[in-house]
């Protein structure tokens, strides 16, 4: 076999159908956000970020970067080890006390990131309960997905939000049956959100456990901010909450919180958590300070409500197509792969305005879209810039708008 002719036409396929993935070169600069440093054409150019994860800003905060430096200064750069061997440094014990307190639980575990915290969980409890049977929401992220198929347990798959469906699908196990219900609080792609309470109201009739992520709830909904479980009072009702400490909370890891006993299972029969080295310790010290923050600090959030609303007015007053959105996230319709590239180069090149293009795999083709993540940092100038270059990009590549709203 010709190896490398295979990765080449591979690669070439992905090209022709314009999804080839190409990594914007950024360097985030403190004290600039959303503004950044993009080397491309030999050269450096300021640009906004209009598509980051970083949804609160904290990544620069300075209440983040002093505890962080403070610990590299006091416990240096790396852990040591894995948990178990000489890598549980106090930095995590603290942060798991933090973040168990956050979600009303009694214990948190942290792992690598989001995407390990959900493989490694789902695998580990569908592996280890017998029969178990994991009905999970169509639209769930690949980790929940992959996290699945590994585990090799039996799997149902409920239509996107569809609590009657789950419920067909439930009835068909006795109540005794070992189940668990997977689904995500806020869906990235599209900015809608679950009807949890339905849920819990299905898992408690079925006798089933809930298994929640709120990776991109986490941080910005809610009270004291630890997700939309806790702003819809269903927080004390889930099984087990996951999300990631590499979005609003600025840093990178992830993490689960459950009962104790859960907890502890997954502590002791996760592989994906046994065998990897611990999160550095600064990287700790920095999520535990921006929790800390992130809990007394709602007015972040109100701010961070009402700039996704503001985009998402002004996109829409002017024919721009903004998908259904009912959180922060503001998608963009293009529908097709390859314009929906050319556009977010037009406004990189054109503009100075960095918006990634979402293509398949991660949505379905033909919905192809710029996922637009405003931040409270977004001035009425940055929108106001957005606006603009929108429109002329729209206009250059000759994408149908709608009629102003």
């Amino acid at each position: 076999m010709d190896y490398e002719g295979y990765f080449a036409d591979r690669l070439s396929g992905l090209k022709n159908e314009g999804r080839y993935r190409v990594f914007a070169d950024l360097e985030r600069q403190v004290g600039a956000f959303p503004k950044a440093r993009n080397y491309r054409d030999g050269k450096p150019h300021d640009v906004t970020i209009w598509c980051s994860n970083d949804y609160l800003g904290m990544g620069i905060h300075p209440v983040v970067l002093e505890a962080m430096a403070e610990a590299v200064q006091s416990n240096g750069a790396g852990a040591g080890g894995t948990r178990n061997i000489s890598g549980t440094n106090h930095y995590h014990v603290l942060l798991e006390d933090e973040l168990a307190s956050w979600c009303k639980k009694d214990a948190a575990l942290l792992f690598t990131s989001g995407y390990v915290a959900n493989m490694t969980t789902l695998m580990t409890l569908g592996a280890q309960i017998p029969n178990l049977v994991i009905f999970s929401d169509s639209d769930n992220h690949n980790s929940m997905i992959e996290g699945i198929r590994h585990s090799r347990a039996a799997k149902e798959v409920f239509r996107h939000n569809d609590v009657e469906h789950l419920e067909t699908l439930l009835k068909k196990y006795p109540k005794e049956h070992p189940k668990l219900i997977a689904f995500e609080s806020v869906y990235s792609m599209d900015g809608d959100i679950s009807p949890i309470e339905k849920i819990c109201d299905l898992a408690d009739q079925y006798n089933a456990m809930t298994y929640l992520d709120e990776v991109h709830a986490v941080g910005m909904y809610g009270e004291t901010g630890s997700g939309v479980a806790e702003r819809d009072g269903q927080r004390e009702r889930i099984t087990i909450i996951q999300a990631t400490m590499g979005k609003a909370i600025g840093v990178v890891g992830g993490y689960i919180a459950g009962s104790a006993n859960l907890v502890d299972f997954v502590r002791s029969f996760g592989a994906g958590f046994i065998f990897t080295t611990s999160l550095p310790p600064a990287v700790a010290a920095g999520a535990l300070a921006s929790v800390r923050f992130l809990k007394e600090h709602n007015e972040l959030r109100v701010l961070h409500q009402e700039r996704a609303a503001t985009v998402m007015r002004r996109l829409r007053e002017v024919g721009l197509p903004v998908m259904p959105s009912v959180s922060h996230i503001v998608p963009v319709m293009v529908g097709d792969a390859t314009q929906c590239k050319m556009a977010s180069d037009l406004l990189l090149q054109k503009h100075d305005i960095y918006v990634q293009p979402i293509n398949y795999p991660t949505v379905p083709k033909g919905t192809e879209r710029l996922r637009i993540t405003p931040t409270p940092l977004h001035s009425d100038a940055h929108i106001d810039h957005l606006v603009r270059a929108l429109l002329d990009v729209w206009q250059h590549l000759g994408i149908e708008r709608r009629a102003a709203a």
